[in-house]
């Protein structure tokens, strides 16, 4: 990549700019501003709108750094095509009519999936990311096939009053100071000071073995006002039954995947024991890595070319189909899908031209049975083709109009999808695994 690039994660309380270093390592980008370890704290006018929090965050990075080449925003699963239309709206707003940067917004899950298999730990076929956000928790069932990364189920709990945002709340409040945007900052600032987790993680550990014994003692002082163990413990009380509700929503009775703890409450070490002892104990993150800049991380490789996203299958799909001319049958190739269209478990990728779909017809001569078709791939800037399969699908009756697509399933394996026009079912012919390591592919 010959130009900076960038990953933003828009959060509720903070947002997270990061890029990737020199020595190849992921890191927030320096802001006037920035909360160390925290990044750009998102303004209260914002509300923890995403766009308004990308907004802003884009516009220092600007200021300081100028126009990047390539953005990665990180949105929310619940809602990833309309917040990726969105994010996409705001930086061509800020744009205006100067180039605009290439942007990808990359779900929370592939960005964390993304940080451990560059790292080399998802070895696993199946994982669980868990967002523990200040807005949501969400939990997002993920399955690892070759060179793509399916979300095959989620659950999110999203109270009025918000998750992590909660906790703040309750803490703020038990220490007898509002809830806003000056308090919030103070509180982060305080849990930020050396020492101050440990002592946090220590205290609530001593009270849960003794209850009611440590209730009255002092672990945090925010904006002057002393904060108890009692308060604490009530407030973490409110994010473990969150934690409860989306863990309940997708039990489904199969073995439970490895859950990978993300998102700013995953910091606490007793909401990750809860998680431990409803499904095991959480993947680890890379060495060092804080979950709340896990997803920031993960995009910022994205960002920087050092590892795929596995959101989409990355190559170009195409048939051999042949056509009549002069009286004779000449062989041409068929583009099914572009690359990056297809997405496991995602809608069947239709034949176009322009916007309407392409239609194929049997000939007397020559139709669908007496015909092999040939399925192949070749990398985005057309390289050298790569065989798939050649099938025989059954015959239809002479001049039948079909649209012909592609359908990429969440186990990874794809679909050649025949779908007739007017009356009929479609008809789906396994292609196995499409080929990702493609000899002499370049991005």
């Amino acid at each position: 990549m010959s130009g900076p690039a960038v990953a933003i994660d828009p959060g509720a309380r903070f947002t997270r700019v990061a890029h990737v270093g020199p020595d190849g390592t992921p890191a927030l980008v320096a802001l006037p501003g920035t909360v160390p370890g925290e990044g750009l704290p998102t303004s209260g006018a914002a509300g923890g709108h995403h766009g308004a929090a990308l907004r802003t965050a884009y516009a220092a990075y600007r200021r300081q750094y100028g126009t990047p080449e390539r953005i990665v925003v990180v949105v929310p699963q619940h809602d990833r095509p309309g917040e990726a239309r969105r994010a996409t709206d705001v930086l061509t707003a800020l744009h205006g009519p100067d180039p605009m940067p290439r942007v990808l917004a990359l779900g929370t899950p592939h960005a964390v999936l993304a940080l451990l298999r560059h790292a080399g730990t998802a070895t696993g076929a199946r994982y669980a990311v868990c967002d523990l956000g200040a807005t949501a928790a969400e939990l997002s069932l993920c399955a690892l096939t070759a060179g793509s990364v399916a979300v095959t189920g989620t659950a999110r709990h999203a109270p009025a009053e918000g998750f992590a945002a909660s906790f703040d709340a309750a803490v703020l409040a038990g220490a007898g100071l509002p809830d806003d945007e000056t308090t919030r900052l103070a509180l982060a600032e305080a849990r930020a000071g050396d020492g101050v987790v440990q002592r946090l993680e220590i205290a609530l550990g001593r009270s849960a073995g003794r209850p009611g014994h440590y209730d009255e003692t002092v672990v945090l002082e925010v904006a002057g006002r002393p904060v108890t163990v009692a308060v604490l413990r009530r407030a973490l009380d409110r994010l473990t039954a969150g934690l409860d509700t989306v863990l309940d929503r997708t039990a489904d009775g199969q073995p439970a995947p490895q859950v990978v703890a993300v998102g700013g409450a995953a910091r606490s070490a007793r909401l990750r024991r809860h998680l431990t002892q409803r499904r095991g104990a959480p993947a680890p993150l890379p060495t060092g890595t804080d979950p709340a800049l896990a997803a920031a991380f993960g995009a910022a490789l994205v960002a920087a070319g050092r590892i795929d996203p596995a959101d989409r299958y990355p190559h170009v799909v195409f048939v051999g189909t042949h056509r009549t001319v002069d009286g004779l049958p000449r062989g041409e190739e068929l583009l099914v899908c572009p690359a990056g269209s297809l997405e496991p478990g995602g809608p069947t990728v239709f034949a176009r031209t322009g916007e309407e779909r392409v239609r194929l017809r049997t000939t007397a001569a020559g139709n669908a049975a007496d015909r092999p078709v040939r399925i192949q791939v070749r990398d985005a800037r057309g390289g050298h083709a790569t065989p798939v399969r050649t099938l025989t699908v059954p015959a239809a009756p002479e001049g039948t109009r079909f649209h012909v697509g592609v359908r990429l399933a969440a186990d990874g394996t794809a679909r050649l999808v025949l779908e007739p026009l007017g009356s009929g079912q479609p008809s789906e012919h396994p292609l196995g695994p499409l080929p990702t390591d493609i000899e002499g592919a370049r991005p």
